[in-house]
């Protein structure tokens, strides 16, 4: 075991702004890049769909930078112009952001949605995947600063095809890190259907029930740079689906990791991993395909972790008017839709919902929820009462299994969100990006006087990121649970790190930790307050 100490730095919140769980930083972070959706008359579907962003540490220094996707001009979506690239902006430690797109070499090509970051090769540093329109990309972290394009080799490109999202697991133990792509339809700009009232004069963003889907992508990690194509064999692309957002869990308790996903108007899907190197889609009979009405919602973002237990619970965004559904795990094969027992039905009703995020964020020993937020629309106002521009939501865990709803930020078209403690003060904080904007930035300032405690994994036999790697914590005050993972959410990855509040009180007695490889490690009274290195 080794404790690292961690840099500490203070994000400003802005002059005059109001005292708040999470506080806008963003002006003072010198993030200025602008998420651009090139919005067009014809309203061509993907343009409501970025971007991703990723929190992660490329340099290894200690400081989590951020990585953001950006689209590109229509119709050739191929080259981008120096201000569509994609961004690397890289921590400094003292609360601001320099871009180092150029010299990192991610600017990138096409239009970009989704992100997702790994350390793939087990090189230790960290490699990132950008999913987008017609191309893939993925950047192999060189360990100076810069990145080499290694699609064309890895073979991910996936030419012709809409990736929104993407996620990196180890499927088949060993040791490496196998790529999960989240496809959503076939789309042609020629054939973009009209939707909207011509009469009135404004055009929409058509139903998804106008676009065919698309079966998602398993690549299996062979470990010389390159990558197969298990799709069918796995029994993964065996299944049509709209697919906007991916997690991974141990849902049922038996050491391989399953895969749920968020599929758009369409049932999800639940992938249970048989541990052979195939899955059976389980999400009917396990209750989160569809919402107790029945209904297939425009699931969006999704987190999959224990909330309450020992087995991952189940969030989900959605579009308003059918409520963002929270699925409790009840014995490891079936889950119940705790939406409106939870008090997140009443909340959510209004909203329409995209990034999302699991995590203790006032340290109380309770996990919280955080949605991002903003009609799939952009002209809302101009068919109904309802606002395009939508303020964030942040779900706060009460002890009798509720949740108290805050808004947070101003409004806007809010997308993906990526969480990770930017300034060290042992805090999960927020970055969500928006359309047309520059991204928002919330410092979180929860839970004074909480105490935390947190872990970064290192694998040996396991991948070196230990992704899939469950922790188990005993404190004096009860049972924690928790687990590796950077997919969180819509389109996005995050912080790597596995966090727990303490609340005042709470003293750490024993850890165990249980790796992909099926090892065993146990820390006896970790001191709090800090983050522990832990090799496999």
């Amino acid at each position: 075991m080794i404790r690292t100490a961690f840099l500490m730095v203070v994000l400003a919140a802005a002059p005059g702004a109001p005292a708040d769980l999470l506080e806008d930083v963003s002006a003072r972070t010198g993030i200025t890049m602008t998420l651009r959706n090139y919005e067009t008359q014809e309203k061509h579907q993907i343009e409501t769909m970025p971007g991703g962003v990723a929190a992660f540490d490329f340099d290894n220094d200690g400081r989590v930078d951020l990585f953001f996707a950006n689209g590109a001009a229509q119709p050739s979506l191929t080259k981008k112009k120096p201000e569509d690239c994609n961004r690397l902006y890289r921590n400094r430690g003292d609360g601001r952001f320099e871009d180092v797109t150029a010299k990192a070499g991610v600017c990138g090509e096409g239009y970009s949605v989704g992100v997702a970051t790994a350390d793939f090769d087990n090189d230790g540093f960290t490699d990132v995947f950008i999913a987008g329109v017609n191309r893939n990309i993925l950047y192999r972290n060189r360990g100076d600063g810069t990145f080499d394009d290694a699609t064309a080799k890895a073979g991910v490109a996936n030419r012709g095809e809409w990736a929104v999202a993407a996620g990196w697991f180890d499927y088949n133990k060993d040791g490496r890190l196998d790529l999960f792509v989240v496809n959503y339809v076939k789309w042609d700009p020629a054939k973009e259907p009209f939707c909207g009232d011509a009469k009135a004069g404004y055009r929409s963003y058509c139903h998804p029930k106008f676009y065919v889907g698309l079966p998602n992508i398993l690549y299996r990690n062979n470990g010389d740079g390159t990558f197969t194509d298990v799709s069918i064999d796995s029994g993964i692309g065996k299944h049509i689906g709209k697919g906007m957002g991916v997690a991974f869990a141990d849902f049922d308790g038996n050491g391989p990791v399953d895969v749920v996903v968020a599929n758009d108007t369409v049932p999800n899907f639940l992938f249970r991993n048989r541990g052979d190197g195939t899955f059976e889609e389980t999400a009917f009979t396990a209750g989160v395909a569809m919402n107790d009405d029945g209904r297939a919602l425009s699931s969006m973002g999704v987190d999959f972790r224990p909330m309450r237990g020992a087995l991952p619970d189940l969030f989900i965004t959605a579009l308003s008017n059918e409520t963002f559904p929270l699925y409790r795990n009840r014995d490891g094969k079936t889950f119940s839709d705790a939406t409106y027992a939870a008090q997140i039905g009443k909340a959510t009703m209004a909203l329409s919902g995209w990034g999302a995020g699991i995590y203790d964020f006032d340290n109380d020993g309770r996990k919280d929820i955080f949605a991002a937020c903003g009609d799939v629309q952009t002209n809302t106002e101009a068919y109904s009462s309802r606002k395009s521009r939508q303020r964030n939501l942040l779900l706060m865990a009460k002890a009798d299994g509720t949740f108290q709803a805050r808004e947070v930020g101003t409004p806007a078209l809010h997308r993906g969100a990526a969480f990770a403690d930017l300034d060290g003060d042992g805090r999960v904080d927020v970055v969500v990006t928006r359309l047309g904007e520059p991204p928002l930035v919330l410092r979180n300032a929860a839970g004074a006087g909480n105490h935390w405690i947190a872990f970064r994994l290192q694998g040996t036999q396991s991948n070196r990121d230990a992704i899939g790697a469950q922790v188990h914590l005993i404190t004096t005050e009860g049972e924690q649970w928790n687990h590796v993972s950077t997919s969180v959410g819509y389109a996005s990855s995050s912080e790597k790190e596995v966090r727990f509040g303490l609340g005042v009180k709470a003293q750490v007695k024993e850890v165990e930790i249980v790796w992909p490889s099926g090892a065993r490690s146990r820390m006896d009274r970790p001191g709090v307050d800090r983050i522990h290195l832990v090799r496999e």
